[in-house]
């Protein structure tokens, strides 16, 4: 959140935050009801404009956010963590266009 409000303040917007949300289902159908605009990862804005109806306004790529999958070991051997991993590194990365 500090960054995206940094950059904000960088771009002289002043935003009227009238709502923050834990659950990100809650703050996008608040957007989709038209009562005001949400900030989204771009890794799923097509899922998000699909699911909710909403309407992408604008994008930019000097915000990111960092993913980190944490484990014990050194190299991950559990089938099920595998998996996870790499489908987050294939969806996350498509995604990104890296």
């Amino acid at each position: 959140r500090s960054r995206l409000l940094r950059w904000l303040a960088e771009q002289q917007i002043q935003p009227r935050i009238i709502g923050e949300f834990d659950d990100s289902a809650l703050m996008q159908a608040f957007g989709q009801s038209g009562s005001g605009i949400f900030i989204g990862p771009s890794v799923i804005a097509d899922e998000v404009r699909r699911q909710y109806g909403v309407q992408l306004i604008g994008q930019t790529d000097a915000v990111s956010e960092s993913f980190y999958a944490i484990s014990v070991e050194r190299k991950v051997k559990h089938p099920g963590i595998v998996a996870i991993t790499e489908g987050a590194r294939r969806e996350l990365f498509t995604a990104m266009g890296a």
